[in-house]
């Protein structure tokens, strides 16, 4: 491979997005950036607000880039800052300019769009178990609007990091 891969794992909640970014990582033995809200929203100590979104994107941002500066050749990224967009249309119906922005300055790479054929499982970080269909909805059009190249993650277990994998290799081969 001559160039950097950048994979994006983007979905609703409860779609196996970090299960799968660590298979991945573990795969092409590639950096991994985590979900910077699963550490951030926990130690808030108390529920979050519109503007805790827009200092997790700059957060998820910086540790974005701050993994593509170490000039790995492959990145997993256990979300993108479109997630952050979503979440915060889903949940308030606006977006912050600044999360576009970041959103737009961010690397291109490959996104790998979670479907919902996984069950549901319970997580505090968690508010919409009988939404997700819509949340993929969104996610769908956002890539088409944004003329992103993406491809569509279902199956269960090894079916589904097989197939993954093969988007992976395929786009970057």
């Amino acid at each position: 491979m001559s160039s950097r891969a950048i994979i994006y794992i983007v979905g609703p909640e409860s779609t196996g997005k970090s299960t799968l970014s660590q298979h991945l990582a573990k795969h092409f033995k590639a950096c991994i950036v985590p979900e910077i809200a699963r550490t951030y929203l926990p130690e808030l100590g108390r529920p979050y607000v519109e503007e805790d979104l827009l200092r997790i994107a700059r957060l998820q941002h910086a540790a974005m880039l701050e993994q593509f500066e170490t000039g790995a050749e492959w990145l997993i990224c256990d979300t993108n800052i479109s997630v952050i967009r979503i979440w915060s249309e889903y949940k308030y119906g606006r977006v912050h300019p600044e999360i576009i922005q970041l959103e737009e300055n961010t690397p291109q790479g490959l996104f790998l769009l979670t479907d919902t054929d996984l069950a549901w499982e319970d997580d505090p970080l968690r508010e919409h178990p009988d939404e997700r269909n819509a949340i993929f909805g969104a996610y769908y059009n956002l890539m088409l609007k944004r003329g992103v190249s993406f491809r569509l993650v279902f199956g269960q277990g090894e079916e589904r990091i097989s197939r993954a994998i093969r988007h992976c290799v395929d786009f970057y081969p």
